[in-house]
């Protein structure tokens, strides 16, 4: 082989290889976007959440507990 064949088949490997790692790149992008939105979506809903649980009061909780006994009495 001549060396001018030996290089375009090694630039020609190498293209291949980068045309792989941008996809690569693009399809993991792709998926951290998708996480993304997931974790956004999930502090939203503990935000709801936590918030919910302020509303709760323990003496309210205690009270209920008190006034029923457990079936087992």
């Amino acid at each position: 082989m001549h060396i001018e064949q030996i290089l375009e088949n090694r630039i020609a490997e190498l293209e291949t290889k980068i045309a792989f790692q941008e996809q690569l790149l693009d399809e993991l992008n792709h998926a951290l976007v998708q996480q993304q939105f997931a974790l956004d979506k999930m502090q939203v809903q503990l935000r709801y959440v936590a918030s919910k649980l302020k509303d709760f009061h323990p003496s309210n909780i205690a009270s209920q507990a008190e006034e029923t006994p457990p079936p087992h009495y």
